[in-house]
């Protein structure tokens, strides 16, 4: 079976397309991401500005094409936090339908955080009781786990778009700024700190994203699409998240292997990821280059009884 993935993430539009084999291997024979920026300019009043709209209709005709050209059978493309808490989102899902031929799921963040384990789990990384963080630009989701199964989950819309364009206003970020950042995060993810006092995980495993940017960041000759988990050093992270807050927007963006896209919304992840070791007593970081796309692949062979 060759299955075509689409993951419209608030701030870039993934497509993976592979191969599932009888055997149960997934060959990937095409991987591209966009960088869409759903969520520009008006994400927390729940709109997709037209520039925005337009921007991602385009991207997905482009993936129509390659999935064509690959000739891929099955396709499931799946909308996250900036499509289904906008307004015009269904207008959204019907554009994509009607001018790129793609039928678009809008999930929930509970089943965006379960698929999100699953991409995870197939890492083989989960060996002890841990806490999964997926920083999306719409919400983040938490996962604990341990290596037997999932114990507990939930999405917040607390992504790093969302948090940038309501409290970052002065470069570099101000004191003031973060003050409110971290009120905020008291405020939302008190059932976090509770999940966490009960079940004490005792690692961050970061999904993907800025996790990658983070081991990118400190591991000079890391190729994060070479290798499905890495530790990220603790002491490195805590000075790179340091150096991170303390910059301004030009030495971000004269980092080295630091895209356009997270050259401001990297600091809003540090803050975010710094609130959530502090809060939870984290003391070990693994990355974990499986997601949300590849826990959809996993549930592809389950459904095709593959598994």
């Amino acid at each position: 079976m060759r299955a075509a993935i689409i993951d419209l993430g608030t701030n870039t539009f993934h497509l993976i397309i592979a191969e599932i084999s009888p055997s149960h291997q997934v060959q990937i024979i095409y991987k591209t991401n966009v960088p869409v920026k759903l969520g520009e300019g008006r994400i927390n009043e729940n709109i997709i500005i037209p520039e925005a709209f337009e921007r991602g209709i385009k991207t997905l005709q482009d993936f129509r094409k390659e999935i064509d050209k690959h000739q891929a059978t099955t396709i499931r493309a799946i909308a996250t936090s900036a499509v289904r808490s906008a307004e015009n989102g269904s207008e959204f899902v019907n554009a994509a339908k009607h001018q790129a031929d793609i039928e678009i799921e809008v999930i929930t963040g509970d089943v965006e955080a379960e698929y999100i384990y699953r991409g995870v789990k197939a890492t083989g990384v989960i060996k002890s009781t841990s806490l999964i963080m997926d920083i999306g630009g719409g919400s983040t989701e938490f996962i604990i786990c341990n290596q037997h199964a999932l114990v507990w989950k939930k999405s917040y819309n607390v992504g790093a778009a969302r948090l940038m364009q309501a409290y970052f206003n002065s470069d570099p970020i101000s004191e003031n700024d973060k003050t409110e950042i971290k009120t905020h995060l008291n405020e939302t993810l008190e059932d976090l700190k509770i999940a966490c006092s009960i079940y004490k995980p005792a690692q961050l495993i970061g999904s993907a994203g800025a996790f990658e940017t983070f081991a990118g960041l400190i591991l000079a000759d890391l190729d994060v699409k070479t290798v499905k988990s890495v530790a990220i050093p603790f002491t490195s992270y805590q000075s790179l998240s340091k150096q991170l807050i303390a910059s301004t927007h030009h030495e971000r963006d004269q980092m080295p292997g630091l895209v356009k896209l997270r050259v401001d919304m990297i600091v809003i992840a540090a803050i975010l990821t710094d609130y959530v070791i502090e809060t939870c007593a984290i003391k070990e970081i693994i990355l974990s280059t499986y997601d949300l796309k590849m826990g959809i692949l996993s549930g592809l062979k389950f459904r095709q009884g593959l598994v």
